[in-house]
């Protein structure tokens, strides 16, 4: 069966978009990685929106709406007002109403990007908000990350350790730091990207197609 008709097979089944969650620190990465996999999906046929949360701001929203990569009325911005991980777990209603609009104004969305404003590591997702979560984190805060055990890196579904590029230039050893990320996490599975650069992009996305759309 190829690639295209187990995709619309799949959709048929699911009730509504799916929705995926990317949490983590301020800078790893999040929106950036939200900009390469966008055209990712793109190139499979997926129908996608974003939701972005900020503090008080509609940054990371305007940011995404004026890359040119996806219709800028597909992106809606919530303003937490609070600490990050308000609205993503203890009360995702704003959330939950942001995504449930943008189904409602496009009933072709198979995919919806839940993006948390930045936060530490004790950050998760409620899974009344989605079904699906990554958390980002970058070699830049430093390779002992792994080692502090914040639920958002034990929890989630995806860990990405993203900006591998720097590793060299701010005395990061990647191979200690992906060993001691899967003790952590009892082996569950994570990836390395370079955002930046587009590498292992390819790799999250097909993870999210077979994970989360295709299962």
């Amino acid at each position: 069966m190829n690639v295209s008709v187990q995709h619309s097979l799949a959709l048929k089944s699911r009730i509504g978009a799916a929705r995926v969650g990317i949490g983590g620190p301020v800078g790893s990465g999040k929106t950036a990685l939200i900009e390469r996999l966008i055209p990712c999906f793109s190139r499979r046929g997926v129908s996608l929106a974003v939701v972005t949360n900020d503090l008080v701001t509609a940054e990371d929203a305007n940011r995404i709406r004026r890359s040119g990569l996806i219709d800028p009325n597909r992106v809606a911005a919530v303003e937490a007002g609070a600490c990050p991980h308000t609205v993503i777990r203890e009360d995702p209603t704003l959330n939950i109403a942001a995504a449930d609009d943008l189904e409602a104004r496009f009933p072709d969305v198979e995919l919806i990007l839940i993006e948390s404003g930045g936060d530490n590591l004790a950050s998760t997702f409620s899974l009344d908000l989605v079904d699906w979560w990554m958390f980002v984190i970058d070699v830049a805060g430093g390779d002992d990350i792994p080692r502090k055990n914040g639920p958002g890196l034990i929890k989630c579904d995806l860990l990405i350790i993203n900006k591998t590029d720097l590793a060299p230039h701010v005395g990061v050893d990647l191979g200690r730091m992906e060993r001691e990320a899967g003790e952590a996490r009892n082996g569950k599975p994570l990836s390395f990207t370079n955002c930046r650069h587009q590498k292992g992009i390819e790799e999250v996305a097909d993870r999210l197609m077979s994970e989360v759309l295709f299962r």
